[in-house]
Formats: C-alpha cells, sequence, structure tokens
C-alpha cells in the first residue's frame, strides 16, 4: 500500500500550489499538467471539433455502415468504448468526484467532456490509421502500443518499442485496478441494498464474467445487448428524478457553477477540491487521452479512419454531458442531510432512497451491476491487442490474462475503497503518460484525415444540390 500511494501521488499529487484570493489555494498535478494542455490543443487543432461536427457525429451514428463480417461496424465500436466509459465511472466516479469536491466538481467534468472530446478524436483516428489484421479474433486491433511503436520502430516492424511495451504493460495494470473498482463497487451496493455478503456477490460476478470473456467471440454481442438499453433506461430514470424535483432544479446548478469557481471555495479551499476531483474523475470516466477507446476504435472497420475518431469524440459526450450528469442530477436533488456520513455507492444509493423509496435502491443496484459487468467485459476487449503486442498472437497469453483479471475481480470485491481507486488512477496515469509521447508528434496525421473527411463530405453535398 506505501508503494500505490507513493506512485499516486507522484501523478495525481500536487507538484505546485497556486495561492487564491484570501488564502486558499489549489494545488496542480502532473496529470492535469498533461491533459488540460493536451485537450486544449487538440480543441484547437481540430477547430474546436465537439461544437462544429456534432451534427456529423450524430449522423453517422445513425446511418449504417458496411463492414467486413468479422470486424466492428463504426457503431460496435462506439457500444464497446461506451460499455467501459458508461459504467463504473459514470455512477462510482461522480459519487467519488461529488464526494471529494462538492457540486462544483460537476462543472469541471464537463469541462474536460469538451476538451476531451478533440484528443479522443485524434487518438482514435491515429488508431484507425495503425491498425492491424487480428489473426487470432478475426476483424482487427491496434491502439497506442501500435502508432507509439510505428513512431519510434519505423521499418522496424519486428522489433517492439519500448515506450509501446510500457504503455501496453500500464494499460494492464490498469484494467486489473479498473477489475478491482468494478467487483469493489458491485459488493458494496449488494450488500449495502440487499446485505449479500461480498464473498457471494463477487463470486457470482466473477463466474459470470468468466462464461463470458472465456468464450472467443462474445464480447460484442453481449455488448451490443446490454450498452444501449442500459443507458437509455438510466437516462429515462433520472428525467423522471428531474421532473419529480424540477423546482429544485436552478439551486443545483447554481450550486454547480458557484461551487465551481465562486469566492466562497476559493478561500475555503473548496475550489482546489472541485477542480482536482473534477478532472481526475472525468478523466476516469471518459477516458480522453488515456489510450483506452483507441483499441476499440481500432477494431471498427469504417469507410474512413476520421469517422472511428468522430465516433469516439461522440462517446466522450455521451458518457460525460449526458449519463454522468444523470448521476449528478440523482444525488445534487437530494436533501445533503441524508447523504452525510455516507461514501462510495451508498451515497448514490440514498439519494435513490429519497426519490423512489426502497424501489430506488433496488435499481441502482441492479443498475450498477450491469454498469461494472459491461466494464469489465469491455476492458477486456481493449486488452486484446495490448496482450498480443507484448506476448503475441497466441492463445495462451490471452487466456492467461483473463484469468488474471478475474482473480483482480475477486480480490476487488473484498479490497478496501480507497485502495482500489488508487491502483485504477495509477494505471490511466502511467498510460496518459506513454499515450501522450506519440499523441504530440502524430496528431498531424489525425489533422490531415479529419481535413480529407470534411473536404469529402463537402464534395458530396454539393453533388447532392
Amino acid at each position: 500500500m506505501q508503494i500505490i500511494t507513493f506512485i499516486y501521488n507522484l501523478f495525481w499529487g500536487d507538484i505546485f500550489k497556486i495561492p487564491l484570493p484570501g488564502g486558499g489555494e489549489v494545488g496542480i498535478s502532473l496529470l492535469v499538467l498533461i491533459l488540460v494542455p493536451a485537450g486544449i490543443y487538440s480543441t484547437i487543432r481540430t477547430k474546436f471539433l465537439p461544437f462544429r461536427l456534432f451534427p456529423e457525429m450524430l449522423r453517422i451514428t445513425v446511418k449504417k455502415d458496411s463492414k467486413e463480417k468479422s470486424a466492428l461496424s463504426g457503431v460496435q465500436g462506439l457500444i464497446v468504448s461506451t460499455a467501459t466509459r458508461v459504467g463504473m465511472g459514470n455512477m462510482v466516479g461522480v459519487v467519488a468526484a461529488i464526494s471529494a469536491g462538492g457540486a462544483g466538481a460537476v462543472f469541471w467534468m464537463w469541462v474536460m467532456a469538451l476538451i476531451g472530446a478533440s484528443t479522443a478524436f485524434i487518438e482514435s483516428t491515429l488508431a484507425q490509421l495503425y491498425k492491424e489484421p487480428d489473426p487470432l479474433y478475426g476483424g482487427y486491433r491496434g491502439g497506442p502500443a501500435y502508432y507509439i511503436h510505428a513512431l519510434f520502430n519505423k521499418g522496424k516492424a519486428k522489433k517492439r518499442s519500448i515506450i509501446a511495451i510500457l504503455f501496453a504493460i500500464s494499460s494492464l495494470i490498469c484494467w486489473c485496478g479498473v477489475s478491482q473498482v468494478i467487483s469493489n463497487s458491485v459488493s458494496s451496493a449488494l450488500n449495502f441494498t440487499f446485505n449479500i455478503p461480498p464473498i457471494v456477490s463477487t463470486t457470482v460476478l466473477v463466474v459470470l464474467a468468466a462464461f463470458i470473456v472465456l468464450r472467443k467471440n462474445t464480447t460484442v454481442k453481449v455488448l451490443d445487448l446490454i450498452v444501449p438499453v442500459m443507458a437509455v433506461f438510466y437516462f429515462i430514470i433520472t428525467i423522471v428524478v428531474i421532473i419529480m424535483n424540477i423546482n429544485k432544479l436552478p439551486e443545483v446548478f447554481s450550486r454547480i457553477f458557484s461551487e465551481a469557481f465562486g469566492l466562497r471555495q476559493m478561500v475555503a479551499g473548496g475550489f482546489g477540491a472541485a477542480l482536482m476531483n473534477g478532472v481526475k474523475r472525468g478523466l476516469f470516466s471518459n477516458e480522453a487521452g488515456s489510450g483506452s477507446a483507441p483499441c476499440a476504435a481500432a477494431a471498427s472497420d469504417v469507410s474512413h479512419p476520421a469517422k472511428a475518431g468522430l465516433f469516439q469524440a461522440f462517446g466522450v459526450i455521451i458518457d460525460t454531458i449526458v449519463i454522468c450528469t444523470c448521476t449528478a442530477m440523482i444525488m445534487l436533488l437530494a436533501p445533503s442531510e441524508i447523504l452525510t456520513d455516507l461514501q462510495g455507492m451508498e451515497l448514490l444509493q440514498a439519494a435513490m432512497n429519497y426519490h423512489f423509496g426502497a424501489v430506488g435502491s433496488l435499481f441502482t443496484a441492479l443498475t450498477l451491476f450491469l454498469f461494472c459487468f459491461s466494464t469489465f467485459i469491455g476492458v477486456l476487449y481493449y486488452a486484446r491487442g495490448n496482450v498480443s503486442y507484448l506476448f503475441g498472437d497466441n492463445w495462451t497469453s490471452q487466456t492467461l490474462y483473463k484469468i488474471l483479471a478475474l482473480i483482480m475481480l475477486f480480490i476487488g470485491g473484498l479490497a478496501a475503497y480507497s485502495l482500489v481507486w488508487d491502483i485504477g488512477d495509477i494505471g490511466i496515469a502511467l498510460m496518459t503518460v506513454f499515450n501522450m509521447i506519440a499523441l504530440f508528434p502524430l496528431s498531424s496525421k489525425a489533422i490531415a484525415s479529419l481535413k480529407d473527411y470534411t473536404d469529402m463530405r463537402k464534395k458530396e453535398k454539393l453533388s447532392k444540390k
């Protein structure tokens, strides 16, 4: 635990502090120094893509795109990445952000999503440009390990890149940490709601997960079924909560904006907590810049590389602007006194109890189970290409990593709440650092792909007139 704490503080601890009016201060961590400038840089380079091309994101999502039989369609790639984004990060992550940083953390999660969408576009387009055929599962594979390899090992296909190796290892560490967060969240929720002992709920979760992930190609079929249904259902429930508490809505938005950068929060130190927790949990939720989603983007068979990037940019918006806001509304529309002295998923369950009675707590536990279950399946889909990059194309290494992830899933159900979050944060921090090493020098290729795509779309529109 001391080693984990040391590494965690290295990335997420304060490198320096900026004094604020009235004697407060805000600490700046290494990851904030990397991700915020990267997001701003990507947003400017793509000419404010989330705003400018939002209609195009909607268009390609509803339009059917042809694909190779064994490969993912662009929408399926979006579903796989959404399975990991719209998962425990949207529920547990938002709860953690508000618990530690107050309502103001929600605002900074929104900001991270808007600037992170452009980063997600660049990394996912690069994944498409450098994807490879997948001899084991069929279709394609790729991700940061592959475009990092291309950057540093030009003309040396068989010689692995040290940076790419470090990224792949970091990703596998991260997803083991995520596995722990998943089972820890599920076991605590089911224990809180039904008094089910963690050992029982964790065992059931592991058995169900093993049945799916140890089979060759059931992953995408399961996610195609679970993800759209659970995301839409969660959104509908939130709309019901908002309608039931419509008179409180102005007060909630007032809290979000005032606590995000209000003078009172600056003096009390709350501004720093809101900013840091919003950024940290925003990253963990939408994953922009971390290099996770490009693993799904690379597997997509789309008619133009930029399409995969637009799908993943749209995924960031769905994740944070829509689904994370749903969780925030559910919590912030409940009286603060009923949430006192609670932490983790107990906060969200208490809020749902307030809105819907005993049925609310039941709904939260079952929704969390589905969200977390889909996240685990999604991250093991991500792991395929990274395991292959490290150990070659063989079923032995693929199966051994799946078994390791299942073991971590079991351990996480019985581990301490703060510890499992720290492991996940360390893994995603390492991934982000190694991903960014390649993202900046290669970004011009993604920008060129975007220009080619927008030019092509202009010609298509002109030809129809």
